[in-house]
């Protein structure tokens, strides 16, 4: 694999804020952008506003070319794939259906497989079988990168020199990509921080303040280092923007979604009232998160909690009793 900024033409395929976010940061960078989104509405939109309905009052220059026909993405040397994770496989199917294997694809997606206990790039090779893979993660909402705040996340794909491609082909001077070859220390932070994020709601939902959010953010993310430590990512990837800074960003913000989902919660909205219509990617990920520490023997009371109020099983304020009622042990 060539190194260097060898990626010209970019396809991102998604058309939400994600995607439009993504597409504006790869023109900025000097690529040739190609941004497929399913619904014709939203393409014809930006063909004639020059702005995504999802990303409103930000200008898309002339460089992203907005299309619903996914064969129009063929020419591109990358692809970004900027859907939720529970819809990742079926774009990556309809992809593979069409369009040529040799560029890599990307995902941008957040979380695990409910379904499957799959992370992102399992579920890329499993659906499209002989494509190179990589991840994009870490704290970035897209309205900042869409109005060229600074951002700074991590791009990591086994091969490092893909790795470093792709990351100095779509680096700008407000959007800093560090490349990395720890796949799944990623993946895995980018998934449970949203599970963190809704319980750090919940938290300020309730009332309980600033103090507890930090405790709870604090012994969260030691959660997430087992998870991480037992699945085999390293320690100093879960300490960087695609772990800790996706936590730090994510809990301390309605901005995030799963956040605004976990106050809802707290404030004592139901779980089906408290997305109000809107995708917390966390909701799905914290019940498969929960089941996969399980097997594994990783103690994650936060996350196990998580996910028992998104079922039903108990509600808020007994889920945070029972937490609090947890034997003393030494911090670790």
């Amino acid at each position: 694999m060539t190194t260097g900024p060898a990626f010209a033409e970019i396809g991102i395929v998604g058309g939400g804020a994600y995607g439009a976010a993504l597409a504006l940061a790869a023109a900025r960078a000097g690529r040739g952008v190609r941004l497929w989104a399913r619904d014709g509405a939203t393409v014809a939109a930006i063909q004639r506003d020059r702005e995504a309905p999802r990303l409103p009052g930000i200008a898309l220059p002339e460089a992203i070319r907005a299309t619903d026909n996914l064969s129009d993405l063929a020419a591109c040397d990358a692809l970004i794939v900027a859907v939720p994770t529970q819809h990742l496989r079926e774009a990556c199917v309809a992809m593979a259906a069409v369009l040529p294997r040799g560029a890599p694809v990307v995902s941008a997606a957040k979380g695990i497989e409910r379904a499957t206990g799959l992370f992102a790039t399992d579920i890329i090779a499993r659906a499209w079988t002989g494509v190179a893979t990589a991840i994009l993660s870490g704290p970035s909402f897209a309205e900042d990168i869409g109005r060229g705040l600074p951002t700074a996340v991590t791009l990591a794909a086994a091969d490092a020199a893909l790795a470093r491609g792709l990351a100095e082909s779509l680096n700008s001077s407000a959007f800093r990509i560090y490349h990395a070859s720890d796949v799944r220390g990623v993946e895995i932070g980018g998934a449970a921080k949203n599970v963190l994020a809704i319980a750090a709601g919940i938290a300020i939902g309730l009332g309980f303040g600033e103090s507890a959010r930090a405790a709870l953010v604090a012994r969260g993310f030691a959660e997430l280092r087992r998870f991480g430590e037992a699945h085999g990512a390293e320690p100093e990837t879960l300490m960087g923007l695609s772990g800790l800074g996706d936590v730090v960003l994510s809990c301390a913000s309605p901005q995030s979604r799963n956040f605004a989902y976990g106050l809802a919660l707290g404030q004592g909205r139901t779980p089906a009232e408290a997305s109000g219509g809107r995708l917390a990617e966390g909701a799905f990920t914290a019940p498969i998160l929960a089941e996969m520490a399980r097997a594994k023997g990783v103690d994650m009371p936060i996350a196990a909690a998580v996910a028992a109020i998104i079922a039903g099983q108990t509600g808020v304020r007994d889920a945070v009793a029972a937490l609090l009622a947890r034997p003393i042990r030494a911090e670790i």
